[in-house]
This record gives structure tokens, C-alpha cells and sequence, in this order.
């Protein structure tokens, strides 16, 4: 509550003149026509004080205020002051005077709320928000020095803040929770993109950028991106990419050649990173910007004389037992050796042996190989073996929050960060440290907003404006990008103060799907506020993305087929079906034929594939279908009166499990999909016991290239790994669309 208006305040100096106000604030000076058109309207906006006159001085309390002056703003007892710019002063028309503040946001009032500690202590915000108050609400001025952000480096300098009570260099978006440099006042910095937005990359650097993909999965994300940027005439490369499932890897090389695959932990990767910017340093190739204790330290301490020796060039006799290095082709941290400690290791190619006798050594032991490890190291920095600060374009990942998932019954809501599966969120902020890229795109499900107040998100968000990146979060539905699939997720940008922070793209396709999102963060879904200005195409369905598929049983094994005769019949079908060199796909990986990848299905066994023959091919379909389910109010019980139908096996049809899933209120145990709908998401699991993911026509479920293209991948993309390991990759998955349209 502010104070009420004295009518008797003290004005310093000349009103402004008539003509000036009226083009400064020509809202506050309205002709009797504007009047009458308003009034007729009836508009229900804020209404607009009207002015007799403006001032560009005024003295509250025996106090000078000027125009553009900050200034305290009279709070409630006991609480801190609000902050404001004064942006106008003002007489209206019933002769009170009025001033129109802009606001600036404290820490703890933004996004970042309760992690206010880990941005600096004098750092306010200047928000969009402004609004007319009583003159008299003024307490007293504040001085507020307005600063560069300044540009991330890999190099420690002392930021200079002039003397102040507070200093701003970002701005805060209200309501899409923006956090963006206070010297950017273009177009670019808007929400979403539009025609004239410039494209999030700029295009007049035609250098190739490299791009490292952290919880890659099989590349989904970062192929969508570098198609993306590709359209924009971007060369992006995702040159890295780190995930701990092996098969997941395994795809992503297979398909990304140009790529360097790690198949490691991200915690590790960092350690390496770390280790690599020493040996580059060690050897000249950089210059050093900070001391860093090693994790590995090899005696640096002997003679120029002997670092200067060329092993392969001396004459020296083996002892017995002793082998010669003929390079290094590998490096690693961790326990290659399954020893139980974690150091940094080489692989070492024998002299004389062929590279099935290749073996993983550790550095601390190499010591007598330094020519051989400078050879090494100097190679990888010239080919960007491995990623070091500044030479990263941009970082994509999803880190994975198992913790705070709504399927964990033993989530800490209190303290999510002290569970370890919520801890390669800090891993992944670490990364961003370390490397200081350019852009950052951080992926995550909802419940990341939803889960104890948005504790993650905002936590994530504090940590890089403590970094002084800019933030911009939002939430895309995979369906409203041109796929069969309501799928929706969080997507947060970071990009260095230098850099535009990319709008999020515009829906292009219809989806209609209420969202469970906190109403806080309700206005973060991209497209939701403009939804009415957009001209969508129709939804897409099931039968538009699969109905040119061959039919195949729920025994098919081979991974690997032609189409037959079928032709795609639809322009989704038409463009997910090319083959992979009339694709933005690297030529280079894959095969270059037309094939038809990974269209089998996870083999039902008997009791289950008899099941499904019980369910009718026809929309709705469920277990509610089977003999002996009742329904009664939308619950699903077992009819008591009539002895339960058995499976060959001798089993009942209808299993237990499958009318107690939800107190019998769900329809998705043993659903079938039909032709005309659109998935809700695909997942990791193809088990029928508790979704609907049963074919319209066939019986089986859907198929791991059936999924891939609710997911969008092209049909040249092949997976590895056990047919499980595939649904894993293509349930994880960033839809390819979303990564294409988020790269553009």
C-alpha cells in the first residue's frame, strides 16, 4: 500500500510546454474524438490518468526529484523499499499529481527468488514493468549506476562497479522471465521470432562452429540443431558429444562420423577437460590464464635437456619386459583398467604391434614418453580433439533429473540438489563454467517447473546470471513443430552479454492439450499469449507420419529392409523417408541408400500377444474390450457374475494389474492408437501393460522406427543396441523438429 496524494506538493521549475508534452506523451493528451472512440470501446485496460501539464522537476519532501532520477519507493512497514526510475511527472486533470515509475526487480523478487545468494549483492534488475503512483509514494533517491555486462572469459578480471547503493547491466521481462542485457534494446532480444527477427546465429560469420552436445542419448537434439542452423546458413558441427549409455553412443557415431564420441560420465569429461587445458599449456599451445591443480602430475621438474629427447629417435635398448611407445591414440579419465581408482589415462599403439594390442596406461607412468606426448597433444589441439574454453560455439544437453519426477514416490522436496540423481545439473552448470561457450540450450521436462516451486529451474537460471549469461526459458510442445505428438518440454537459453539471446520459434501446427503447468509459469509456452494471431496448419495424426510403412508381425527381427511398394502419402511421409544424401545429414555416416532402418517391434511374449487379439481395431480400444471388464462411472471392475476368461497359458485375459492401474480410471492398459490421433508421448518402454501404444491394424506395438518418427528422426537415422536399448534412445530423444526449429 503507497501513500495517498497531497493535493498541495511543491513543483520545481516550468511545466513543460504545451506542445512538447503532447508529442513526449501525446496518451495523456487525447482529443475529445480519441475520448469519445475510448469511452465507446470501452476498453478494459489500465486506465489512463489524463494530465493538465508535465514537469521534468519535482520536490517531494523538500527533495529535487528530476525525470530519469532513481528513486525509493514507499513500502509497507517492515519491509525493504521498492526501487524505481521515475520515467514521467505529471499533473492529471483532477489536479493530483502523479509520477509513472519503472520498476527495477531485487534478486529475490525475479525467477531466481530463493537462490538470490548467488548473484552479487547490489545487483538489481530494470524490468518493463511501470506503472503511475502518487507523487507523494516517493521516500527518498537512490543511486542506481547503470554498467556494462561484461564479456565471459576464461581469463580472471576484476569487474570495476563505480560507487553506488545498487547497479543494473541486465533487464527483467515480466511475464516471460526474461534476464537480458541492459544495453540491448533491439528487436532480437524479443520472446519469439518473427519475420523480422534476425536468426539466433549470426550468419555473417561463415566459419564452421563447433557445437558439444553433453547427455547426448543417440544425437537427436544436436542433428535437429545443426539442421536448424544449416537453413539459416550457419556451418554448426557438433564436433563433441558425452553420454554414459554405450548404445546410445553407438548410434551417435554411427550416424555422426564427423563427431567425437565420448562414452563416458560428464563428471569425468569435465576433469578431463581440465587435465587437456594443462597439457595444452604444458606445451605452449595455449597460454595460461590461472593456476589449476592436476589431477595426474608427471615429474616437470627434470631437465629442458631431457624434455627435448626424442624417444623414437634413440638407440636405446629395451630392458626385458619394457615395450616401446610408437604413439598415443586415445585418452581418457577413469578406470579403463578396472582397477577401482579414476585417473587420466592414454592409449598407447605398441611398436611393433598391430592396435588389437592397444592398452590404456596410465599418465603417471609415462614419464620417459614426453616427445611421444607432446606429438599427441599437439595433434589433438590442432584437430580440436577435445573442447577447451573459447573454442565452444555452443553447448546443448539435457540433464538428466531423475529426482524430481513425478513417477519418484521418494523425491526430496526440500533440498533436491542433495539427491544424486538431480546432480548433473551442477555437473552441467560446471561444464558451462568451464568452457564459457557462446549459447547454451539446456533441455528438461516439465516437472523441472513444476517440482518443489521450480527449485531446479531457478536454480539453473541464478547460476547464469551469476555467470552474467542472459536466460530465456520457455516450453515447446513437439506437436505444434509438425509431428503426431503432444510431448512438451522445457528449453532454456543462455548466451554470452556479446551475443543475441535467440527467440524461441513460433508454433507452426495446431495441438489442443491442456497443460499442468504451474500458473506462474503458464505464460512460458511458446505461442500460448500470441495463439490467436497465428495461422497454423492442421495437427498432424498417426496416419499421416506411419501409413506408408510396410506391415510387419510382432516376430520381426531384421533391423534392416526395403519399402517394398508402398509410396509415403503424405508430405511428412515424403520428407522422413528421403534418403540420407537429399537429407541435411552428414553424407558421410550411415548408409546411402534408401533403406528402411529399425522398423521391428519389442516381441511380445504369448500371454501378452494373445491379449491384444482380444482388443477390437477401433478408436478407443483398451483392456475395458476384454470379456468380463465392467464400466460404471468411468471405472473399470471385473464383472463378479461371470467366470474370468483364461489365456491358453491358463492365465486370466484380463490381468489384475491392469483394472487396479489408477483405481480403474485409466483407458491406457493394452490401448490401441488410431489413425486419427495424435500420440501423447512416446516413451522409453513398449510394454502394453499400462499405455496405449497397441498398432491400429496390426497386432503388435508399435514399432522402435515407428516411435522414431513420432520423434521425427529421418528413416536413414539407424539405431544400435538391443531393441530395448532403441525404445530407450528414441523415448529420450529431443523431438528432431524442435531441435531443427530451435537451431534456426
Amino acid at each position: 500500500q503507497r501513500a495517498e496524494p497531497e493535493g498541495d506538493l511543491c513543483r520545481a521549475g516550468k511545466p513543460v510546454s504545451v506542445v512538447e508534452s503532447m508529442i513526449r506523451w501525446p496518451h495523456r493528451y487525447p482529443s475529445k474524438k480519441t475520448k469519445l472512440e475510448a469511452a465507446t470501446k470501452g476498453d478494459k485496460k489500465e486506465k489512463i490518468k489524463l494530465a493538465k501539464r508535465h514537469y521534468e522537476q519535482a520536490l517531494v519532501d523538500g527533495v529535487l526529484i528530476n525525470l530519469n532520477d532513481d528513486v525509493y519507493v514507499t513500502h509497507a512497514t517492515g519491509k525493504l523499499n521498492f526501487i524505481g526510475k521515475v520515467i514521467e511527472m505529471f499533473e492529471a486533470d483532477d489536479g493530483v499529481p502523479y509520477c509513472r515509475i519503472r520498476w527495477f526487480y531485487r534478486p529475490d523478487d525475479t525467477l531466481i527468488e530463493r537462490f538470490a545468494e548467488l548473484v552479487q549483492k547490489k545487483r538489481v534488475f530494470l524490468s518493463n514493468v511501470e506503472d503511475d503512483n502518487p507523487l507523494t509514494c516517493i521516500y527518498s533517491k537512490v543511486n542506481i549506476a547503470k554498467v556494462p555486462l561484461p564479456k565471459i572469459t576464461s581469463r580472471i578480471e576484476q569487474r570495476v562497479i563505480p560507487p553506488c547503493d545498487y547497479y543494473y547491466d541486465m533487464k527483467y521481462e515480466v511475464p516471460y522471465l526474461n534476464l537480458t542485457s541492459a544495453d540491448d534494446d533491439s528487436a532480437a532480444s524479443s520472446t519469439l521470432s518473427s519475420d523480422s527477427a534476425s536468426n539466433c546465429f549470426e550468419t555473417l560469420h561463415k566459419d564452421e562452429k563447433f557445437l558439444l552436445d553433453l547427455y547426448s542419448g543417440c544425437g537427436a537434439m544436436s542433428t535437429g540443431f545443426c539442421m536448424g542452423a544449416s537453413i539459416a546458413g550457419v556451418k554448426l558441427i557438433t564436433k563433441w558429444s558425452v553420454d554414459i549409455n554405450k548404445f546410445a553412443c553407438d548410434s551417435f557415431r554411427h550416424n555422426h562420423p564427423e563427431t567425437e564420441v565420448r562414452n563416458e560420465a560428464a563428471e569425468d569429461f569435465l576433469i578431463l577437460l581440465k587435465e587437456w587445458k594443462r597439457l595444452c599449456e604444458r606445451f605452449s599451445l595455449i597460454s595460461s590464464t590461472e593456476p589449476m591443480e592436476s589431477i595426474s602430475e608427471l615429474e616437470d621438474e627434470e631437465s629442458d635437456e631431457n624434455d627435448d629427447i626424442d624417444e623414437a629417435s634413440t638407440d636405446m635398448e629395451l630392458s626385458a619386459g619394457e615395450f616401446e611407445v610408437e604413439k598415443f591414440v586415445g585418452i581418457v579419465f577413469g578406470d579403463p583398467k578396472g582397477t577401482g581408482e579414476k585417473t587420466l589415462h592414454l592409449k598407447v599403439r605398441w611398436k611393433g604391434y598391430s592396435p588389437k594390442y592397444d592398452t590404456w596406461e596410465p599418465y603417471s607412468g609415462l614419464g620417459n614418453c614426453k616427445e611421444k606426448l607432446k606429438e599427441y597433444v599437439t595433434d589433438g589441439f590442432k584437430s580440436h580433439l577435445l573442447p577447451l574454453p573459447g573454442t565452444v560455439y555452443s553447448v546443448c544437453g539435457g540433464p538428466p533429473c531423475q529426482g524430481i519426477s513425478g513417477y519418484n514416490r521418494f523425491r526430496n522436496k526440500q533440498a533436491p540438489l542433495e539427491d544424486k540423481k538431480n546432480q548433473q545439473l551442477l555437473v552441467f552448470l560446471d561444464i558451462i563454467d568451464f568452457l564459457k561457450p557462446s549459447y547454451v540450450l539446456m533441455e528438461n521436462v516439465v516437472d523441472l517447473l513444476r517440482f518443489s516451486k521450480g527449485y531446479l529451474a531457478r536454480h539453473a537460471v541464478a547460476s547464469f546470471v551469476a555467470m552474467n549469461y542472459q536466460t530465456r526459458l520457455g516450453m515447446m510442445t513437439a506437436g505444434s513443430y509438425g509431428l503426431p505428438q503432444v510431448r512438451n518440454r522445457v528449453f532454456l537459453w543462455a548466451a554470452q552479454p556479446t551475443e543475441k539471446l535467440p527467440p524461441y520459434p513460433l508454433p507452426t501446427h495446431e495441438v489442443e492439450k491442456k497443460y499442468n503447468t504451474p500458473k506462474e509459469f503458464e505464460d512460458l509456452q511458446v505461442g500460448l499469449i500470441q495463439k490467436e494471431l497465428l495461422q497454423l496448419d492442421n495437427a498432424l495424426t498417426l496416419a499421416d507420419a506411419i501409413s506408408d510403412l510396410p506391415p510387419v508381425t510382432n516376430s520381426e527381427a531384421n533391423d534392416v529392409r526395403n519399402y517394398n511398394d508402398a509410396a509415403p502419402k503424405t508430405d511428412f511421409e515424403n520428407f522422413i523417408s528421403l534418403k540420407r544424401s537429399e537429407t541435411l545429414l552428414p553424407v558421410c555416416g550411415g548408409d546411402p541408400a534408401r533403406r528402411l532402418f529399425d522398423h521391428h517391434p519389442l516381441e511380445l511374449r504369448d500371454d501378452d500377444l494373445e491379449r491384444i487379439s482380444y482388443i477390437p481395431k477401433k478408436k478407443g480400444a483398451n483392456f475395458r474390450d476384454m470379456p468380463g471388464v465392467l464400466v460404471h462411472n468411468n471405472k473399470a471392475q471385473l464383472n463378479l457374475r461371470v467366470k474370468r476368461a483364461k489365456l491358453k497359458s491358463g492365465k486370466n485375459v484380463v490381468p489384475d494389474y491392469a483394472v487396479s492401474f489408477i483405481k480403474g480410471k485409466s483407458k491406457k492398459p493394452f490401448g490401441r492408437l488410431w489413425w486419427d490421433e495424435i500420440v501423447n508421448t512416446v516413451v522409453t518402454r513398449a510394454e502394453p501393460h499400462n499405455q496405449c501404444v497397441i498398432h491400429p491394424m496390426q497386432e503388435r506395438v508399435l514399432s522402435v522406427r515407428e516411435n522414431a518418427r513420432l520423434q521425427g528422426f529421418p528413416d536413414c537415422y539407424k539405431l544400435c543396441g538391443s531393441i530395448k536399448e532403441k525404445y530407450i534412445q528414441v523415448g529420450n530423444a529431443v523431438a528432431v523438429p524442435v531441435g531443427v526449429a530451435l537451431g534456426y
